[in-house]
């Protein structure tokens, strides 16, 4: 493979609006390529596929180039170390100097680098991380994060079967196979654009990670009941949540923000859902929220959190997030866990999930919320999954990592009010 001028300057660009961190990576890249309009497809997936390699292994970049680190730097670093490219596909892209720095550098041994140079992670992260587990399993849990991630969809029960899809996909040339762990997940080699596809103008396939899935069986919502999404966002749980209701009852999807509920809309119409009712509120304090206390029968709440268990998606979150950050994060995700657990009825269910790895944010929160809970208790994830014919021993809690699962990291707890 050959690097083009195109290719190696638009990188560059887009790596130097990146590195800002004023921004989500995925957000600047759309942004930079809809200004460059003269990028082909294979331009695009060049530089986008650069951009979020550099991302990931920019700790133990940095620590290989030396002074100065510039995008331009680390771009070439990456595409001669870990790209496996030769100086035979750069040429005539090297300024002066560049060839000998870069021989050097493809020839001198690896420096010797610390846990977190090696893991690719920030100082702060590792040492959150480290009471925690070993430093082994850090770098075997920093390796799977630092991987890109697959494709998964979620087929719509209500107007399709897992089978029915495979076999359309496969006939329409995709690569697919079932996913391991949600019975409705649907696993592709490639990355296509979905949005013009039939089945998903059709609203028989969403896309959403497979752990994502499994979220929607803790709360396990049953026909006809009150169902409240604490945190909808754009609504990927909400609409399988709606499903397994099968558009009974009422599932009510509150958010704070406006915006992501409008994009909720088209997406419960598409996927035929009627029992779905959008609340844009104002804070877990919110009089729409109180005037539903003690009368729902399952409550996600799917917290805002540092997202760090997707950073095969999202390499730059951990540049991004900070100590002070997630601090923050937990408080607020106290607050919102306390609120949603007064709408719990005796009897009900509270699901609490993060896409988080950190024990703050996860068991901390709950074990929190327990103490000053009393009449809230905890119900083993595996029973529950097991309940709906899904094996999976992930112990009271549901824990999912990339390296175990193939699926984002993803903590999850069952919790029931007394009656």
């Amino acid at each position: 493979m050959r690097v083009t001028p195109k290719q190696l300057s638009g990188a560059c660009a887009a790596l130097s609006d990146a590195l800002r961190f004023e921004h989500p990576a995925d957000g600047v890249l759309s942004a930079y390529f809809r200004e460059q309009k003269v990028l082909g497809a294979r331009d695009r997936a060049f530089i986008a596929e650069t951009v979020y390699a550099v991302l990931r292994r920019k700790r133990s970049l940095s620590r290989v180039i030396g002074v100065p680190v510039t995008p331009r730097r680390l771009i070439l670093a990456q595409l001669v170390r870990h790209a496996g490219l030769s100086q035979r596909a750069l040429e005539g892209l090297l300024e002066t100097g560049e060839a000998d720095w870069l021989a050097r550098l493809k020839s001198e041994p690896e420096p010797e680098l610390t846990l977190a140079e090696q893991a690719d992670l920030p100082d702060w992260l590792v040492d959150m991380l480290t009471p925690h587990m070993s430093g082994e399993k850090l770098l075997e849990l920093a390796r799977s994060l630092n991987t890109g991630a697959p494709l998964d969809l979620r087929v719509n029960p209500l107007k399709a079967s897992r089978d029915a899809v495979l076999e359309q996909l496969k006939a329409d040339g995709y690569e697919a196979e079932a996913g391991r762990i949600s019975p409705l997940s649907i696993r592709l080699r490639s990355k296509p654009a979905l949005t013009r596809y039939t089945l998903y103008q059709q609203g028989q396939i969403e896309v959403q990670d497979e752990g994502s899935q499994l979220l929607a069986y803790l709360v396990a919502p049953k026909r006809g009941e009150m169902v409240v999404d604490f945190c909808a966002g754009a609504g990927g749980k909400t609409l399988l949540l709606g499903a397994l209701m099968r558009s009974t009852g009422r599932l009510y999807a509150f958010d704070v923000s406006e915006k992501r509920l409008a994009r909720l809309r088209p997406r419960v119409a598409r996927a035929g859902l009627s029992n779905v009712h959008p609340v844009c509120i104002s804070s877990e304090n919110d009089v729409r929220v109180k005037r539903l206390a003690g009368k729902i029968d399952r409550v996600l709440v799917d917290a805002p959190c540092s997202g760090l268990g997707t950073l095969r998606r999202n390499p730059d979150l951990k540049w991004r997030q900070t100590a002070e950050g997630v601090a923050e994060l937990v408080r607020k995700q106290q607050d919102i866990l306390s609120g949603a657990a007064r709408l719990v009825k005796p009897g009900g269910r509270l699901v609490y999930a993060t896409c988080s790895i950190l024990p703050q944010e996860n068991e901390d929160v709950v074990a929190a919320f327990l103490a000053a809970h009393e009449d809230f208790s905890q119900i083993p994830a595996t029973r529950v999954l097991g309940q709906q014919q899904i094996t999976l021993d992930t112990g009271d809690a549901l824990r999912l990592s990339p390296q175990q699962h193939d699926t984002d990291g993803f903590y999850a707890v069952v919790l029931e009010r007394r009656k």
